[in-house]
């Protein structure tokens, strides 16, 4: 019985593959994504000429531009949290789910003013997968609006904004989290599965 448990537990997993970032436009990128991006940039003056598709070192320099002007982290790559301040408070989903698009701005709650952006690479936990207990390293309770750190990297207490999900505090640590690395806390197993695994950049508010 117990292998049956662990063996339905692992190919959930797996259906639940690691997913990439939403939007990520860095040199060398090209597309539809691309374009959009640069459509942005020329609409808000930084950056000339046309969208072409194509992620050369005019459209870096034009996210650069960007990034400095609304205090980001400057490193040309447009990424979820840089096309979230870029956009206006939207979140990038591809044209066949608006209905998604539409339900992930009204969770996020509004444009988060100010902050940092960093990489990070995501998982899904709540308090109810197997080994987890209900409390976190704070002593509160294992809920949504809650990621683990390191604090080395994500000092706890700090308040962040995720794209998609919406603003949490680090709140717990965990043996596995090094570097820049986070967990994201649900407030069911389904939850946590469903998110899986993604790289992300996130928002550090405070």
């Amino acid at each position: 019985m117990f292998l049956l448990v662990l063996f339905t537990l692992v190919c959930m997993c797996f259906m639940a593959a690691p997913a990439a970032a939403s939007i990520l436009v860095k040199e060398g990128s090209s597309g539809e994504a691309v374009r959009h991006v640069q459509e942005l940039l020329i609409e808000q003056g930084f950056l000339e000429g046309e969208a072409d598709g194509d992620c050369g070192p005019l459209t870096v320099a034009a996210i650069e531009k960007f990034q400095e002007f609304r205090g980001l982290t400057v490193d040309g790559v447009c990424g979820d949290g840089t096309y979230y301040y870029l956009s206006g408070g939207e979140t990038y989903e591809s044209a066949e789910e608006p209905a998604a698009e539409a339900e992930t701005e009204e969770r996020d709650g509004g444009v988060v003013s100010g902050g940092r952006a960093i990489y990070v690479s995501a998982t899904g936990y709540s308090a109810y997968d197997p080994g987890n207990g209900s409390r976190t390293a704070s002593g509160t309770l294992v809920r949504r609006g809650v990621i683990a750190v390191d604090p080395a990297v994500i000092p706890l207490g700090t308040k962040v904004f995720i794209p998609g999900y919406g603003q949490a505090v680090a709140e717990d640590v965990g043996g596995d989290i090094k570097g820049h690395r986070i967990d994201v806390a649900f407030d069911t197993h389904e939850e946590a599965l469903q998110f899986g695994r993604r790289d992300l950049e996130i928002i550090i508010i405070e």
